[in-house]
């Protein structure tokens, strides 16, 4: 639903005034101001006025508010169980009873003016497909406006992101490239990367050059623009019949930065087989050796596992020991062995919770061969057979038709997956 002049709704608990604005001016009272009691659009205390409008009344109304997500408000009622989350004005509800959402929707609009109360297929820019097979997120539109936007609309089409040969560096001898029109496109793609996991490696490799582009830095950003031409229709599905585990990969690309040699930490996260959250980010400082770089790279997996666990603990959902699946053994005895020795002593201390959390029975280490891990996706350009491999088990699919518009049972994981 969205809200009807949103921010005229909230009440100002400051003091504020304003001029009186042209066309309202009282003539007898010129040389006075108005006290404002209510906010008003361009007012910086307005966000703020209307969010504790709104939860002041979701609060009255019953419903409990996230310890992770303020903005999550969970309503339990005979069994059943309603999910509100509000961004601004917008906001996504849904629950497994008809009733109970019903009933929220009239409540609402009691309460608010609403201008538009539709099935959720359009937020924010997501294309959102709901179906008895689960439910489906992409971009398909935003993807073929970029393309316009930057006249490769009618460009070749590549089958992945990035050839295995490029190994882009600073390039100072390349000729430069204009850096506004290089910056918009990497910020377009950034945004793209919500839904696209398969870009996320290539988008953030050129990303590190937007300070001084060159030729080579666009002409690899326009490759990317190729593979999206190629793959218009891909988005992310979350399967109704995925099971509510949690569980985590992590791999490293040691000293993969042709500039400072700094390892990049690629991290995905799995509600299921619902892909969740995932990063291709390079370290704050330079690993000193491969199993360094891979420690790092599954500590920080598992700080983004734990703020998963919590974060769903407020749909009710609680987990034991969390798997997280790491293709380096050495890295793995590290944070089972607790005694420092060469191959740790350069590691920061802060990344050592993550044998704390080992010896509290937290987190199981478990090691997956490389062809099984799926964060090798997001440290280097693959061949086209593993990419593909990889992007389907990670839930990247295309545009299904066959998706038919099923009951809410049905969407429920693929709406708790969504709200993460």
């Amino acid at each position: 639903m969205d809200v009807k002049f949103a921010f005229l709704n909230g009440f100002i608990e400051e003091e504020v005034y304003v001029r009186q604005p042209p066309g309202f001016e009282s003539a007898r009272f010129l040389d006075r101001v108005y006290k404002l009691r209510k906010a008003l659009y361009g007012l910086k205390q307005a966000p703020r006025a209307w969010y504790a409008r709104l939860k002041s009344f979701l609060l009255k109304s019953g419903f409990v508010m996230g310890s992770v997500y303020k903005t999550l408000f969970l309503l339990s009622r005979g069994g059943d169980t309603l999910i509100v989350k509000i961004y601004v004005d917008d906001i996504i509800f849904g629950g497994l009873s008809h009733a109970l959402v019903s009933s929220f929707a009239e409540q609402m609009s009691r309460e608010l003016e609403i201008c538009l109360m539709v099935e959720l297929q359009f937020f924010l820019g997501l294309q959102i497909k709901q179906g008895l097979e689960g439910t489906f997120v992409h971009q398909a539109k935003y993807t073929r406006d970029i393309l316009k936007k930057f006249n490769m609309g009618d460009s070749k089409p590549m089958t992945t992101p990035m050839s295995t040969n490029t190994a882009l560096d600073a390039d100072e001898d390349g000729e430069a490239v204009d850096q506004k029109e290089f910056r918009e496109m990497i910020g377009s793609l950034l945004y793209l990367t919500v839904t696209r996991p398969d870009i996320q490696f290539a988008v953030c490799l050129c990303a590190r050059y937007q300070a001084s582009p060159r030729t080579s830095h666009r002409q690899a950003v326009k490759r990317i623009f190729r593979y999206l031409k190629f793959t218009i229709e891909l988005g992310l599905l979350y399967s109704s019949g995925s099971s509510l585990s949690l569980r985590g990969f992590s791999d490293a690309d040691h000293a993969g930065c042709r500039i400072d040699r700094k390892s990049t930490s690629c991290t995905c996260q799995l509600l299921g087989t619902s892909l969740v959250s995932w990063s291709s980010r390079k370290q704050a400082s330079v690993a000193l050796s491969t199993t360094e770089a891979e420690y790092v790279a599954a500590a920080s997996c598992y700080s983004q596992l734990l703020w998963m666990k919590a974060t769903l603990s407020d749909f009710g959902l609680r987990f034991g020991r969390i798997l997280l699946l790491v293709d380096s053994t050495s890295a793995i005895s590290v944070a089972k062995n607790p005694v420092l020795h060469s191959r740790t002593k350069h590691i920061d201390v802060r990344f050592h919770f993550l044998r704390d959390h080992y010896e509290k029975g937290d987190i199981d280490l478990i090691h997956v061969v490389s062809a099984n891990q799926l964060a090798d996706i997001f440290t280097k350009p693959l061949e086209i057979d593993a990419f593909t491999r990889l992007r389907g088990e990670l839930g990247v699919e295309g545009v299904d038709n066959a998706l038919i518009k099923g009951g809410i049972e049905s969407q429920w994981t693929g709406l708790i997956a969504l709200l993460v």
